[in-house]
């Protein structure tokens, strides 16, 4: 069988190249690329990169919106990349439990610490509770608390 590829699209509410803007502003090394224009000269659809993930783009209208069955998770190796992602993402969004938000276009994200299955499926049943406690009481994920909560 050949090789295929995945690659998630996104239909915006005629805001598409405001979303390509802000992403950019978020993720190094975004790049962008409209592959098509309405008469007014915005963009009718586009791909762009965020964090090497391809992403295909339609300015599609409000007809169809974004909602929490699908979300985008990034993997933080530390606090700081944590407070980047969370802090930027959730401008004009809403924040949410777990290290869930939702961004000003209504995408759901997920902005969660690498460690965080280590100490949510720690082999001592007590401390991945109170792991489990700990991150029920977050909106934002904070390593250091997660932490402590399993020593």
């Amino acid at each position: 069988m050949p090789e295929v590829t995945v690659t998630p699209f996104l239909w915006f509410n005629n805001n598409l190249d405001e979303a390509i803007v802000f992403y950019a502003g978020i993720f190094e090394n975004a790049t962008s690329a409209v592959m098509s224009r309405k008469p007014d000269g915005s963009a009718m659809s586009a791909s762009f990169t965020l964090a090497g993930q391809k992403i295909l783009g339609l300015n599609g209208g409000p007809m169809f919106k974004f909602n929490e069955a699908v979300s985008f998770f990034i993997s933080c190796e530390t606090q700081e990349d944590i407070d980047h992602y969370w802090d930027k993402l959730v401008e004009g969004g809403t924040p949410s439990r777990c290290g869930w938000l939702k961004d000003k276009f209504g995408l759901s994200w997920q902005v969660v610490p690498a460690m965080l299955g280590a100490v949510l499926g720690h082999p001592d049943p007590q401390k991945a509770q109170r792991a489990m406690q700990a991150m029920l009481t977050m909106n934002k994920l904070d390593i250091a608390v997660l932490k402590k909560s399993v020593e």
